[in-house]
């Protein structure tokens, strides 16, 4: 196993508890709330946090992806409950498929396109460091904010927030 992969696997193994403190705070009636019309709802944000690994995952094992045609929409949480077997199923899938990446795989080219324009192509390792791990974590960010926002307990993510401390005696 590369390096590189050793240690997303690592990495995901200590981004998955925190990700999963903010989902756990998502109150089922508050879905749908939204701090901006332009914004997802708080269970769309929440869902596509829950879901970004494994669906980057199974993406980054093709040739690329063509973004020509498709929606970008976002789908709704149908509950707290769901949107975490969600993410478990998430990380698995993601934990999955970085184990079975040999050096071939992890190095081969893949491309973001639309049509026949190319937007990026990446090695499939750098795919996953941004598309999946960089992206997962400026999502988890804004849905920090909106706990903020809807006055919820915001749970500790990197050392202490301003209500958790783990450090506190």
């Amino acid at each position: 196993m590369l390096p590189s992969v050793h240690a997303l696997l690592q990495e995901l193994d200590a981004e998955t508890p925190a990700t999963r403190r903010v989902l756990e705070r998502i109150p089922a009636d508050r879905l749908g709330w939204r701090p901006h019309t332009k914004s997802m709802s708080a269970g769309q944000l929440a869902q596509h946090v829950a879901s970004i690994p494994g669906t980057i995952a199974r993406v980054v094992l093709q040739d690329g992806l063509d973004l020509s045609g498709r929606a970008m929409t976002y789908a709704e949480c149908a509950s707290p409950e769901a949107m975490l077997a969600t993410f478990e199923e998430s990380i698995a899938t993601l934990r999955d498929t970085l184990r079975s990446f040999d050096d071939e795989t992890a190095v081969a080219p893949w491309r973001l396109h639309v049509g026949d324009r190319d937007i990026f192509s990446l090695p499939r390792i750098g795919v996953l460091r941004t598309m999946c791990f960089n992206h997962w974590y400026h999502h988890r960010g804004e849905l920090v904010v909106y706990l903020r926002l809807l006055d919820i307990p915001v749970p500790v993510v990197y050392g202490r927030s301003a209500d958790e401390n783990p450090f506190a005696a």
